[in-house]
């Protein structure tokens, strides 16, 4: 293929595919190990990737008011944990001048999620709620298809189609036809009632019977991980002065703690930045197997950040539920900074809007409210910019500059949750005994009873197909018998 398309395959991705064993076996498992059809599919997408000059896709070079519209955005996670790429139908309108740009920004959004998160696979949410006869594209739902299909391989797990008008069942009987068996098996039709099974209601829209509040908007394109609503966790000053004297009190004696985990935190991270040091000078020293990696810190320009990547929560049965980030400031001026989260019901992040004076460092306790637990589809955005000597770092100040700031001046840093089940975390994860939590919450037995009813739904389908197996059979050994008895009897009365 290579020796008689090379002109048409974009150089990057030839190279990338002599290098990402993870790409290639993807196109293998889509194509089930056939290696003639895996070398097909790789040429057909390689070609479509260079048609479309998907290696260059960014936001300055697709129309704008694409993205103002809202037709399509990740957002969100199913109950399997998979990210949501939404399709709102009835912002859609048919217009053939209009249809190259649109599939661009179909292929943008993938590609864009596919390189930040590595090919991990989406669930692709067609919601139809409003729509009618004028919001029919085919050729557009069939792009979108075959962007599954034929260009991503083993990028889909299913596709839920939300409220389908009757109206659109001849048109989806067609789609159906561009599916193959593997494909329309991950069709879901749904409506209001059935369509938890599929993604929790935290995570859907009140028109289909969830309780997300979340409201596209544009510009900045908001980053796919935090497409759920982006709040400053953690209350303000007037609330803080409102505080009980309890909670007061125990946030004294955390503040204790806090100091002490940091001071011990400090020591290991001095001890590792010298092992860091005395390995690059003595380069021929063999490192040992088993040696950790030192990824507690993470440093960017302006803060250093730790941790560098988790924030490690305990279990309900653990009981540990606040966790510290440390930021230090390596610059020689006032940084501000924010943080923010997916799931602003669960946590509360103190402080949340601050600023951090140049060479010293500062905690943020992020603490879980009570009766939540942390997920691991959860994550926290650390942003940060300079400030001018001039400028005050009053909560007025802070907001007047973030409205300001460029967002080319911002760094951002993301961390993601890890719950530890029975192990202790690391010195930078706190223990709450403030709030007795139940052993099981009502969510989790909901949760539990919602897997119980889907694993029921799977056996009942294999037993249906097993009985159906079993009544083909039973029809099928009549016939044999009946057909067996008429050929004995014509025997029998040609004899006679």
């Amino acid at each position: 293929y290579f020796l008689d398309k090379s002109d048409k395959y974009d150089s990057r991705d030839v190279e990338r595919l002599q290098q990402d064993d993870k790409w290639v076996e993807n196109y293998l498992i889509w194509r089930h190990d056939v290696v003639d059809d895996t070398l097909k599919m790789i040429d057909e997408s390689f070609q479509w990737r260079k048609e479309y000059t998907v290696n260059d896709l960014s936001e300055s070079v697709l129309p704008k008011w694409l993205f103002e519209i809202g037709a399509l955005f990740l957002h969100g996670y199913d109950k399997e944990g998979y990210k949501l790429f939404w399709f709102k139908v009835k912002h859609h309108t048919r217009d053939p001048k209009q249809q190259l740009d649109k599939k661009k920004l179909v292929a943008f959004w993938l590609e864009h999620y596919a390189k930040r998160d590595h090919g991990k696979p989406l669930t692709v949410v067609f919601d139809m709620a409003e729509t009618g006869i004028s919001h029919i594209d085919l050729d557009f739902v069939r792009f979108i298809v075959n962007c599954f299909t034929d260009y991503y391989p083993n990028f889909l797990t299913k596709i839920v189609i939300f409220e389908m008008p009757w109206i659109m069942n001849a048109a989806f009987k067609i789609v159906k036809g561009w599916l193959g068996p593997d494909a329309i098996s991950m069709l879901k039709f749904t409506n209001k009632n059935d369509v938890q099974e599929y993604i929790s209601g935290e995570y859907l829209p009140p028109h289909m019977g969830g309780t997300d509040s979340f409201k596209y908007s544009y510009p900045p394109l908001v980053d796919d991980d935090f497409q759920t609503p982006l709040c400053e966790n953690g209350p303000i000053t007037s609330e803080d002065e409102h505080e009980s004297k309890e909670e007061i009190d125990a946030d004294t004696k955390e503040t204790g703690e806090l100091n002490e985990a940091q001071n011990l935190n400090q020591k290991k991270m001095n001890s590792i930045e010298q092992i860091s040091k005395s390995e690059e000078t003595d380069k021929t020293e063999v490192k040992p197997k088993n040696a950790k990696k030192a990824l507690t810190t993470f440093k960017g320009p302006l803060l250093h950040i730790s941790p560098a990547e988790e924030l490690f929560f305990g279990s309900k049965e653990t009981g540990e539920k606040k966790c510290l980030i440390v930021l230090t400031n390596v610059t020689k001026n006032v940084v501000a900074f924010k943080v923010r989260t997916t799931a602003p019901e669960k946590y509360r992040v103190k402080p949340s809007n601050s600023s951090c004076e140049p060479g010293t460092s500062l905690d943020i306790i992020v603490s879980l409210h009570g009766g939540f637990a942390a997920s691991l589809q959860d994550r926290f955005l650390i942003m940060a910019a300079e400030m001018d000597q001039s400028s005050g770092a009053g909560a007025p100040e802070l907001t007047q500059f973030w409205k300001e700031v460029p967002r080319t001046k911002v760094m951002e840093h993301r961390l993601r949750c890890h719950v530890i089940e029975s192990s202790k975390p690391s010195s930078l994860t706190l223990k709450d005994n403030a709030f007795n939590i139940p052993a099981k919450t009502n969510e989790d037995l909901h949760i539990q009873l919602t897997h119980l009813l889907q694993i029921n739904k799977r056996l009942e389908e294999q037993m249906n197909r097993c009985l159906w197996f079993q009544q083909l059979s039973v029809v099928l050994s009549l016939l044999s018998v009946t057909v067996a008895a008429f050929c004995f009897y014509l025997a029998y009365a040609q004899r006679s």
